[in-house]
């Protein structure tokens, strides 16, 4: 990971951004996409299987538990897609994206593109294209996903202190 300012300095940056915007439910719930979720945005356990409807409530210390074990995995995984050292913010910007869309579309977004590239203002503006979800068979903005997209690439764009 040696383009990757490292998770602990990542996460304390990361981790409110993602629970802000997830929230925190201790009971399974449809997300805005219609996916079985639970927690802060957990769609599958540290064991790997999918979150049902019908599975039990959990606490927050579990789901924080469950973020955090998904947010390092993610992390393992993006670091080496990075052609260039992130400051803390832009890693941590990157990390809350590909958290939200998946590392497969977070592989090919022209977000790592650009960032990759050096257009780092490219790179943030690229986020926004990320705030549309499939609903009932339609592509559509969804309000909390373009909230979100505007939170991260202003952090993004955060100059470390």
């Amino acid at each position: 990971m040696s383009n990757w300012p490292g998770d602990n300095a990542v996460f304390p940056i990361c981790l409110p951004i993602i629970k802000r915007f997830e929230g925190f439910r201790s009971h399974p719930y449809l997300d805005s996409v219609g996916v079985a979720t639970i927690g802060y945005g957990t769609t599958h356990y540290p064991d790997g299987s999918a979150v049902t409807m019908q599975d039990p409530a959990i606490t927050e210390a579990e789901a924080a538990s469950y973020l955090t074990a998904y947010v390092a995995r993610e992390s393992a995984a993006i670091a080496p897609l990075l052609k260039r050292m992130p400051t803390l913010h832009q890693a941590a910007a990157m990390l809350s994206l590909a958290y939200n869309i998946g590392t497969p579309h977070f592989t090919s977004s022209s977000a790592l593109r650009d960032f990759n590239a050096g257009s780092f203002l490219a790179a943030a503006d690229a986020f926004l294209l990320w705030d549309k979800g499939t609903v009932n068979g339609q592509l559509v903005v969804i309000p909390g996903l373009h909230a979100r997209r505007v939170a991260e690439r202003t952090i993004f764009l955060t100059a470390d202190g």
